[in-house]
């Protein structure tokens, strides 16, 4: 991700104590790890494209499926009526 020790030389190099230096490093590490736990891999988002293709497909199929029946109840109210 990136270089820890060359963050705390920078910091000690900067005037800090190497404890300070270490302390800060750290911090940064810490909030980094963080904040890239909660980021999509490129499996993740592969697996999501190939959910939401099957969830098109499903949707697909009812949508047909509700055209069909919306057809076949208007042909059965016309021939009761007619």
């Amino acid at each position: 991700m990136f270089d820890t020790h060359a963050i705390a030389r920078s910091l000690t190099d900067a005037d800090l104590t190497p404890e300070q230096a270490d302390a800060i490093t750290n911090a940064i590490r810490q909030v980094a790890e963080h904040d890239m736990a909660g980021l999509a891999t490129k499996a993740d988002l592969a697996e999501l494209r190939v959910e939401l293709a099957g969830l098109e497909a499903r949707l697909i199929k009812w949508m047909i499926g509700i055209v069909f029946a919306g057809a076949g109840l208007v042909i059965a109210v016309l021939r009761l009526i007619g």
